[in-house]
């Protein structure tokens, strides 16, 4: 069966001298993994265009064990980011939460729109790198079904509060006159944390990464988004720890 799909390749490995195995996070069947022979011929277009962060428009063979890919043709390289060490590796740390999370052989256009976006805007700097880590985990957690309750205090009700702290175990915000009843693990995000907490679950795509913060806000919001997600997978990331050692 030939199939046609755009994917960007989030993992590559090379296999023996002139093939490499790679997995696509792709629109219309979600996270596949692929064979690429002849990959290592540099007249081979399906080179360039099945490494790994590369956006490609692909033709898959599919058989009754294994998917190869008979042509590939790039959209978008990403090239910035291969110049930026501190970028790529934030860039790999996305690629290795969407093998976790994302589905495997079911349409993932959302998925792949998130984490392309979340690209594009780190390569071209215009967030701060905390910021665009933050609220991609927070935007793909909501994707995937684990979408906290941030829209006011969890007891009272209150919508702002200077003192509104999030709980990422539970997923919820309590304000600073309901936090004294509750004795877990807790970020205090304030006005802007909560702000951006909020934004980025809630906002439509097109503005999901248009939003300024302070630097102490910023550090907040990366604080909760992240001890969020890693409360949901239940692991830890390589290249998080990667990341996190150069940043």
């Amino acid at each position: 069966m030939n199939l046609s799909t755009d994917g960007l390749i989030i993992k590559e490995q090379n296999i023996g001298e002139n093939s490499r195995l790679v997995t696509v996070l792709s629109k219309d069947f979600g996270v596949i993994r692929a064979f690429v022979k002849n990959a290592g011929s540099l007249k081979s277009p399906k080179s360039a265009a099945t490494r790994l962060l590369c956006y490609s428009r692909l033709n898959i063979f599919k058989g009754r064990e294994s998917y190869i890919i008979d042509d590939a043709q790039s959209i978008e390289i990403f090239m910035p980011l291969r110049n930026d060490v501190v970028k790529m590796s934030l860039a790999q740390y996305f690629c290795e939460l969407s093998i976790h999370f994302f589905p495997e052989q079911s349409p993932c256009g959302e998925g792949l729109r998130l984490i392309l976006n979340a690209l594009y805007v780190l390569s071209k700097g215009a967030r701060p790198n905390e910021q665009i880590k933050a609220v991609t985990e927070m935007r793909l957690a909501s994707l995937c079904g684990y979408m906290p309750d941030l829209v006011c205090c969890n007891e009272c009700k209150k919508y702002e509060d200077e003192h509104m702290r999030f709980y990422p175990l539970s997923g919820i915000l309590l304000c600073g006159g309901c936090i004294e009843e509750k004795k877990e693990y807790s970020v205090l995000t304030g006005l802007g944390a909560t702000a951006a907490l909020r934004h980025s679950i809630y906002s439509v795509p097109e503005k999901l990464f248009s939003f300024t913060l302070s630097e102490e806000s910023i550090n907040s919001f990366s604080r909760a988004a992240e001890d969020y997600l890693l409360n949901i997978a239940e692991r830890g990331f390589q290249t998080l720890n990667f990341y996190k050692t150069i940043k």
